[in-house]
């Protein structure tokens, strides 16, 4: 798995746990990677994503509940809801990387966190996202 890869599923996996957890960003991402081996720049790479996400969450969940036509980010599945957010972090305020990156990446994560049908209504929402990209 690539470094950015890994970055962005510890960055989720922070995100996740910060928002079940009602704990902060920065005492989910010490715990998420307490487990194993991360690099710096990984870490520091899953640190900016979470840490962004978080500080623009209030703006991420107005873009989301916009696009998402009858889901309350509440319905979500709390995987699903903290990749959009994650993943439209990315879109919207890391414009060196490619939207289809971003959102392939986020397909993929679904894939392997949430459920099976997950992908494709984590495809849905990003694609209409991708179009407030400045």
């Amino acid at each position: 798995m690539g470094r950015r890869r890994q970055g962005r599923e510890t960055a989720l996996q922070a995100l996740y746990l910060s928002d079940t957890g009602r704990m902060s960003v920065a005492e989910a991402v010490i715990i998420v990677t307490a487990g194993g081996p991360i690099d710096e720049k990984t870490l520091e790479f899953a640190r900016v994503l979470a840490e962004g996400t978080a500080a623009h969450i209030a703006d991420l969940d107005v873009h989301i509940q916009e696009v998402a036509k009858n889901w309350s980010l509440d319905r979500m599945a709390a995987v699903d809801r903290n990749l959009l957010r994650l993943a439209s972090f990315e879109l919207l305020f890391h414009p060196a990387t490619p939207v289809r990156v971003v959102i392939d990446e986020a397909i993929e994560i679904a894939k392997a966190f949430s459920s099976a049908d997950s992908s494709k209504f984590i495809n849905g929402i990003l694609d209409k996202i991708k179009d407030r990209r400045p």
